[in-house]
């Protein structure tokens, strides 16, 4: 098991572990958005590896503003439905940890669906609070 940061011949098969989460995102938007995440936010991908195929899959960028300083934004968190319970999301967390603290971060923040109870169960034993609520205009 190793995590390894994305590279652009390595987007197809995070592709197929993201749309658990992002289900009705298409293959040519994804590759689109990333592209200018990357140029214009500095987005970084990381996945999880084990067996030949991504198991976890993370988006994060760097980011500073005046309510959570210099921060670690995960954008993206997934573990493949048919590998969870294996603690590949666990090992994504401490090493996300670990790649906030050598960026001098000062928090990780990340914003998730209320229907993903699971998911913030996990984020809770990881040591994630909720200090509030993200509102959306469209």
């Amino acid at each position: 098991m190793q995590i390894l940061k994305l590279r652009k011949e390595d987007l197809k098969r995070a592709y197929e572990v993201l749309k658990e989460l992002r289900t009705t995102l298409e293959y040519e938007e994804f590759t689109d958005t990333i592209e200018i995440m990357q140029d214009k936010q500095d987005y970084t991908m990381f996945g999880l590896w084990d067996k030949g195929e991504i198991q976890s899959f993370a988006g994060v960028e760097i980011q500073t503003n005046l309510y959570w300083k210099k921060h670690l934004f995960i954008h993206d968190l997934v573990t493949k439905a048919s590998s969870r319970g294996r603690g590949y999301g666990k090992q994504m967390i401490d090493f996300l940890n670990d790649y906030a603290k050598m960026h001098k971060c000062e928090n990780i923040a990340l914003t998730s669906g209320s229907q993903r109870v699971d998911a913030h169960r996990f984020y809770e034993r990881e040591g994630f609070n909720k200090p509030g609520f993200v509102f959306l205009k469209q």
